[in-house]
């Protein structure tokens, strides 16, 4: 395997709309973003995943594009953005664009034209059918919208705003890479490609994600833009397995550097349910398989693995599997340190360094996300009661991970001047980063630490995985490394564990507790957790 810099390096997500106005329309931008380079720099990190921040109406929060080569003017302008690249890289911070390419808006010229004259070329730009076939919008309802205009279908899986583009369409293809290319030129560390296993869809025999032609697809995109280049690629592929993982992300394979999989977050759903039937509990014992099938059946020499409890569209982790009231920081320290020291390469999503949780959603008109609004809808007209769906809106719903950046105490969590798109938390009083950078024992600096662990330790890129059989809520590991061993401890419940360590510990890497009273008693407090070196 050849090391290349995302191997040790740990990505920090920043959703622009909240991490921080400059102006003061309370809607964050791009001369926000980088007035907080330096705290980003003081947490570590080595790249920011950026999401959209291409010129767009907005209808599914700037994943609806609708020209790939200009900046919305919510978030600045095209020279904020140059200025964003170049002062992140006086930090030798690195910018992962996200990249959205099974759709655009059906603002985009190509969409306007297609509509407008059915005989363009850009008509075949996009997929429509005389006839809609059963395929069903993610975004709820059916994947087919009818145009006036032409009189016929296309195809849109997720609003009816993003039409499906058509990849078999060469030339098409081409524009896109012509569009990477502008972005590789403009000096960005990489892309982050939204719901990448769905270019490859057959809508006619009904398939959406993994369609035959998705590797060749990939692999032409490799050579056509960032194959000979240094960049980081992340696809985001639910139902990915590890087998598929390593299609993606074999070197050998020339595609992409590793794939987001979902395995562990449906963890959240109840199994063969929509995802607003949510589990009441996590079941430790599953995660514990999940993880450990990844982090042995993707091996080093033959893909990578990608790390993560947050993003933009799942709820926080502390909410939905810590303990947001007594044990919120311990319990957030606990999920870090476990999948930090893990192989592969970690992402942080923007507040979840400072323990930021779930909003309390009251009623419906505080709720932006246009998912959970369509699913409030639907809901409503088949009869579950209001407070069932608010409940499943607190829970999972996307906009708990979208409320504003809290950056201290002051009006709006110091987020904005003006009126925040989306209501700020009201627990910013005693969460923010003020508060987090005062208090050396934060999570904040429990995430830095992490952050400098990975980059000093290189065992972490290809020292083995061995979970091992503890309690069913205890999840402990080794990580082998030639004759080094580590030993990687987490107790994800609010009960006391019996764990005995049966070796003599050389160092301790990292805690949330104290080591010496674990090995003294062989019992983990709710949300132990640490990370040591095992003697020889």
């Amino acid at each position: 395997m050849q090391e290349k810099w995302w191997h040790n390096a740990v990505v920090y997500q920043v959703y622009p709309k909240s991490f921080k106005d400059s102006n003061g329309d309370g809607i964050g931008d791009l001369p926000g973003i980088a007035s907080k380079l330096d705290y980003l720099a003081q947490l570590g990190i080595t790249a920011i995943w950026l999401s959209p921040v291409y010129d767009s109406p907005m209808d599914d929060n700037g994943y609806d594009i609708a020209n790939y080569q200009d900046i919305a003017d919510i978030f600045g302008t095209m020279e904020d953005m140059d200025e964003l690249i170049a002062e992140a890289k006086k930090r030798d911070i690195r910018i992962i664009m996200d990249l959205v390419v099974n759709h655009t808006s059906d603002e985009h010229a190509w969409f306007i034209e297609a509509c407008e004259n059915p005989d363009s070329p850009e008509r075949d730009y996009y997929i429509w059918r005389d006839e809609p076939n059963e395929l069903e919008s993610i975004f709820s309802g059916s994947a087919w919208q009818y145009d006036e205009k032409s009189g016929q279908y296309y195809l849109h899986f997720f609003s009816k705003k993003q039409p499906d583009l058509n990849w078999e369409n060469e030339e098409l293809r081409q524009k896109i890479y012509e569009m990477m290319n502008f972005w590789i030129d403009k000096g960005i560390g990489g892309f982050r490609m939204d719901v990448i296993d769905m270019i490859g869809k057959i809508p006619d025999q009904k398939i959406v994600n993994n369609g035959p032609m998705l590797h060749p697809y990939l692999k032409e995109m490799n050579q056509a833009t960032f194959g000979d280049k240094e960049l980081l690629t992340v696809g985001e592929t639910w139902g990915a397995t590890p087998e598929i993982a390593k299609l993606y992300s074999d070197p050998k394979g020339q595609e992409l550097s590793m794939v987001f999989q979902f395995e562990h977050i449906c963890l959240q759903y109840q199994e063969g349910k929509p995802k607003w039937q949510y589990q009441k509990e996590l079941n430790v014992g599953k995660l514990k398989e999940i993880f450990n099938k990844w982090q042995t059946e993707l091996g080093v020499e033959d893909g990578w693995n990608s790390l993560f409890w947050n993003n933009h569209d799942l709820p926080r982790i502390v909410s939905i599997w810590g303990n947001e009231q007594e044990y919120r920081e311990k319990s957030a320290k606990a999920y870090a340190i476990l999948l930090h020291l893990m192989r592969g390469t970690p992402y942080i999503y923007q507040g979840e360094e400072i323990g930021m949780i779930n909003f309390p959603f009251e009623t419906l008109d505080q709720v932006e996300d246009i998912e959970s609004l369509n699913y409030a809808r639907e809901a409503l007209e088949k009869g579950v009661p209001m407070e069932e769906i608010m409940d499943s809106i607190r829970v999972i719903g996307r906009d708990n991970a979208r409320t504003p950046m809290q950056w201290d105490e002051s009006k709006n969590a110091g987020f904005s001047n003006g009126q925040p798109w989306l209501a700020v938390n009201p627990n910013y009083v005693k969460i923010n980063v003020k508060e987090a950078l005062a208090n050396p024992d934060s999570i904040f600096y429990t995430y830095q630490k992490l952050v400098n662990i990975r980059k000093e330790n290189s065992w972490l890129v290809r020292a083995d995985f061995e979970l091992l059989d503890t309690a069913e809520k205890v999840f402990a590991y080794i990580r082998k490394d030639g004759d080094r061993r580590f030993l990687v401890v987490a107790n994800l419940s609010n009960q006391q564990q019996e764990f005995a360590v049966e070796e003599n510990v050389k160092s301790i890497l990292i805690e949330n507790t104290s080591v010496e009273e674990v090995l003294t008693t062989q019992t983990l407090a709710p949300w132990d957790a640490f990370c040591v070196e095992l003697a020889d």
